[in-house]
């Protein structure tokens, strides 16, 4: 199998499983917290963040562990990753995306795929997603620079806790926009609403890179790091590269 096949399963089967414990974890949640909309968020955050830690260490070195096409399109406007393969990674994420509701619907019993009715739309919103995506881009690409080994930790970290400092609950990731509004459970979004979203996050994505590219752009390029549900190549790190250790 060619270097960019694997990579590109990677990238599918990082995203279809990140969706999965995004689906998953919520529809768990929700059925034990008994109506209480606080624990269910709690657990479904610390679900997300543990599995996404897990994602971005053990698929990372393969892909550059980017699961979000907004991550990809970062690494792309950074000369990481060529229009084509950028292309190429986006549609393997939005269909791991979606085989990942498929996966945790069958897990729960659920209907295979729903319309969801939750709504999610307004400014408010909107700024929340742009927001959301500045950050978990800006934090990708800053901790790279200073600490790349702690890439996975960081970004995880900054997406749990996105969930409770937003209004939107920080999806900041339009494969996983698409994905949730195929499911009416916890995690879902209107169908109607994902355009909204999406620009915003591709919005935030941009904004953050131009920004964090200029604050760093005077050191020295890193050679490695580690990537995730979040920026690639040296958006966290070439794909296929070794992954950084704290002493690189």
């Amino acid at each position: 199998m060619s270097t960019l096949a694997r990579r590109l399963v990677a990238e599918g089967l990082g995203t279809a499983l990140l969706v999965a414990v995004v689906v998953g974890s919520g529809i768990r949640a929700e059925r034990l917290a008994a109506g209480d909309i606080a624990l269910a968020l709690l657990a479904n955050s610390l679900a997300t963040g543990a599995g996404l830690v897990a994602l971005l260490v053990s698929l990372g070195p393969v892909s550059g562990g980017h699961f979000n096409p907004v991550v990809s399109l970062s690494a792309l406007v950074q000369g990481a990753l060529s229009p084509r393969d950028a292309l190429r990674y986006a549609l393997v994420q939005i269909l791991g995306g979606m085989a990942g509701v498929l996966a945790a619907h069958a897990m729960f019993g659920e209907p295979a795929l729903a319309w969801s009715g939750h709504a999610r739309t307004g400014a408010p919103m909107w700024w929340s997603e742009f927001l959301a995506t500045f950050g978990l881009v800006g934090v990708g690409i800053g901790t790279l620079r200073s600490r790349p080994g702690l890439v996975p930790f960081v970004v995880a970290g900054y997406i749990t806790a996105g969930y409770w400092f937003t209004s939107s609950t920080s999806f900041a990731n339009p494969a996983l926009t698409i994905a949730c509004a195929l499911t009416d459970t916890f995690t879902g979004i209107r169908p109607v609403d994902v355009p909204g979203f999406v620009l915003a996050q591709i919005g935030g994505g941009l904004s953050a890179t131009l920004v964090f590219h200029w604050l760093f752009r005077q050191q020295a390029p890193v050679r490695t790091g580690s990537a995730a549900g979040t920026p690639g190549k040296s958006a966290w790190r070439r794909p296929g590269e070794p992954a950084a250790t704290s002493a690189d």
